[in-house]
């Protein structure tokens, strides 16, 4: 038991488990070797041997430290996880390499909490679509922009947009406080939108009456993000970054995390911090690479925190 201890503790003091991962082997047998090696190691990973890891990421010099917490980020089963990284001090070692100015940290760093992120089996929202809405109250495709029963009109680019007071009642606290508060709006039969396109307002009507619809493009569904934040329509929001997700890429990345933001959007947050940390050594090339994952590291931390718990 001592001697397997031993060999444990010096491969990963010495980084063996960050080189044997990030070795590029042309051999198959080499690459079969490896794996095995990384899959016997994984194994190793409890009882006296986890605890003795976990005294060393307290008590030893940083950069020892640091090399075990990235190894066991690799190796660690997902039930060690909260003990590991949460209620231990591996995840702020991740952290702190991601943070620093050493390239070749920051990417052992992002590697490192990526695996972390895909060991807790947590879906991405680019991959889970977004839930159904909850609202009761749906007239139906037929009464969208319809005159029929309408009794109040909406003005937008100028054009006259025909709505029932019922349908937005139900649809947000934004509407009842328009219709059922002391604003101007309440006994208005017109009222202007002055900040809305045509096309954007359209859609989330649309969505107001039946509780689902059709986004056609990614900017049109940052408009609509936009408007829905503003008339407080959650179930359209997620929609909206379910819709966004879809495009994050290495150049809008940083757009992307502001739009994220800007509008409280959690699931588009959430997919640009794990496509960065995913892509970080072709993000590592851009020069605003370094300010954006500084931006970035409080909700990193924040996500695994919440990420990990949530697991127990």
């Amino acid at each position: 038991m001592l001697r397997l201890l031993f060999m444990v503790l010096l491969i990963m003091r010495v980084g063996g488990v960050q080189k044997l991962q990030d070795g590029k082997f042309i051999v198959q047998a080499t690459k079969d070797c490896v794996s095995k090696t990384l899959k016997r190691l994984e194994e190793k990973i409890h009882g006296r041997v986890l605890s003795h890891l976990l005294y060393l990421m307290r008590v030893s010099d940083k950069p020892i430290q640091r090399q075990v917490a990235l190894a066991l980020a690799l190796l660690c089963s997902p039930e060690d996880q909260l003990t590991i990284f949460v209620d231990g001090n591996g995840l702020e070692l991740l952290l702190g390499l991601l943070g620093s100015t050493d390239t070749k940290q920051k990417l052992d760093g992002a590697v490192a909490l990526h695996k972390l992120a895909v060991k807790s089996m947590v879906p991405s929202p680019v991959d889970t679509a977004p839930p159904s809405p909850t609202q009761i109250i749906y007239l139906g495709e037929q009464y969208v922009n319809n005159a029929t029963l309408s009794d109040v009109t909406f003005i937008v680019e100028g054009r006259t947009f025909y709505a029932h007071r019922i349908c937005l009642l139900a649809s947000s606290d934004a509407f009842r406080a328009m219709f059922d508060g002391g604003y101007r709006e309440k006994h208005a039969r017109d009222i202007e939108i002055p900040n809305i396109q045509w096309e954007v307002f359209e859609l989330m009507m649309r969505y107001i009456y039946t509780g689902s619809v059709n986004i056609p493009t990614t900017e049109i569904a940052q408009d609509v993000l936009r408007a829905a934040d503003q008339y407080l329509l959650e179930g359209l929001k997620r929609l909206c970054e379910y819709v966004i997700c879809q495009d994050v890429t290495v150049d809008n990345i940083e757009s992307m995390y502001d739009l994220s933001e800007a509008f409280n959007a959690n699931s588009l947050r959430q997919t640009c911090i794990l496509f960065i940390l995913e892509h970080f050594d072709k993000l590592s090339l851009k020069p605003e690479t370094n300010q954006l994952v500084q931006r970035t590291i409080p909700e990193i931390r924040s996500y695994f925190c919440r990420v990990l718990t949530k697991s127990y």
